[in-house]
């Protein structure tokens, strides 16, 4: 059975690198992990910044195969071409995006809306996801609980591989 999911989760990770286009919106996501979690895991407005920038990041790269030129019908995003999960999925990273980083910027955060700059392993989920949300892999349930089972292991090996990094003046 782990093997299976094994299997799964290293299509989900090679998939973005079989293909150039998905290499320019994955690898900065790549960067935003190691980023994130080299930096303290208290909420902050920086943390809330390089969340909201990743977020963002995800959130167009996932639009950008729908978006069209103005064509007869005048919307520049073809909306009906993309699966209800995936719009669903990308406006509310999106969302979740706009709404870090602002709160980064203005140095606010709302009431119960500290947790925005708390997403230091949420780069994992958007990297994993990646190649669902973009159309080179559809989504199944059998990707999502790879995703799942290896989230756990995932952080360990950040979280303890990453300690001699952490904390460098």
């Amino acid at each position: 059975m782990i093997h299976e999911f094994w299997a799964v989760f290293a299509e989900l990770i090679r998939a973005p690198f079989q293909q150039i286009e998905m290499i320019w919106g994955i690898v900065p996501l790549y960067f935003g992990l190691l980023l994130n979690e080299l930096t303290s895991p208290k909420a902050s407005f920086r943390t809330a910044i390089q969340t909201g920038f990743s977020f963002i990041w995800a959130g167009v790269q996932w639009l950008y195969p729908y978006f069209k030129a103005r064509g007869g019908n005048g919307l520049p995003l073809d909306f009906f071409s993309m699966t209800s999960v995936k719009l669903f999925v990308t406006f509310l990273v999106l969302s979740f995006g706009v709404a870090a980083l602002f709160c980064g910027i203005g140095k606010r955060f709302p009431r119960y809306g500290r947790f925005l700059g708390h997403t230091r392993f949420a780069n994992y989920f958007m990297i994993t996801i990646f190649p669902m949300q973009t159309g080179h892999l559809g989504w199944s349930w059998n990707r999502v609980l790879a995703i799942a089972v290896f989230a756990i292991p995932v952080w360990l090996v950040l979280r303890f591989g990453l300690i001699p990094f952490r904390g460098r003046k």
